[in-house]
């Protein structure tokens, strides 16, 4: 049997919401940061932000939850903050890591539940988007300089003319979407979205650059199997709430 993980929040609504609903379900009570000191039990928490991300280096394993891929709760960006407009979406649980690989072989039956169109592989685009981190991100995953970076390892490979986008860039990603040759991102979940849109996503964090990586610039693959896989990596606060969550989790981990 699994061990029960510690579930751990911060004071942010979010915190409170999400992991006290996958608490519920595993039939467990939260416990606030400022009293966590058990690291000896894997623990389960949301996010990275105040002192979260301090958390994950001191545990054999846990388990993180954030945002989904697909059907995420709404959002919206403004002067650096994220406003979040609803939690009735999606949110992403991975074991021992931050994002799933894309990998395996789920069956496709809850991706097909959200109804969401694929559109044909784009084969023509003006530009390459690279979308840049927040600078949590950045501090988190230590990706100092990456734009810069990243913009000469694209340029090793192809002569597209590179757009940095962010959160604070006042022309929606969508927008920009509709004339992209491929999306550049370390870990962006923007990068499925793009991938919906026909448009390869191309990624430098080592769980996820299986999926294309950057020498692939001008031939990425979008591969139909990833968004079965991940649709089985993500889940709403209904189904943590129920158990289902913890359940497949330790089915399949």
């Amino acid at each position: 049997m699994p061990k029960i993980p510690n579930c751990v929040v911060t004071d942010h609504f979010m915190s409170q919401k999400v992991i006290g609903s996958f608490a519920k379900g595993i039939n467990t009570t939260p416990i606030n940061i400022k009293k966590f000191r058990d690291f000896s039990k894997p623990l389960v928490t949301y996010g990275i932000l105040r002192g979260t991300g301090d958390l994950f280096h001191k545990v054999k394993d846990f388990y993180y939850i954030d945002h989904g891929y697909f059907s995420s709760s709404s959002r919206s960006f403004e002067q650096g903050k994220t406003f979040i407009e609803s939690l009735d979406g999606y949110f992403r649980v991975v074991k021992n890591d931050f994002f799933h690989s894309g990998k395996g072989n789920c069956k496709s039956d809850r991706f097909d539940k959200l109804n969401i169109q694929i559109k044909e592989k784009r084969n023509s685009g003006e530009f390459i988007i690279l979308s840049e981190p927040s600078i949590y991100v950045k501090k988190f995953f230590q990706l100092d300089d990456w734009v810069k970076k990243t913009i000469a390892e694209i340029s090793k490979y192809t002569d597209r003319k590179i757009y940095v986008h962010n959160k604070q860039s006042k022309i929606p990603l969508d927008l920009l979407l509709n004339k992209a040759w491929a999306f550049v991102s370390d870990q962006s979940t923007a990068g499925f979205k793009a991938m919906l849109a026909g448009v390869p996503a191309h990624f430098t964090n080592k769980t996820l650059k299986g999926i294309n990586s950057i020498k692939e610039i001008e031939d990425g693959d979008i591969n139909i199997n990833i968004f079965y896989n991940i649709a089985y990596g993500q889940w709403t606060l209904n189904e943590m709430q129920s158990g289902e969550t913890w359940e497949y989790i330790n089915r399949f981990n």
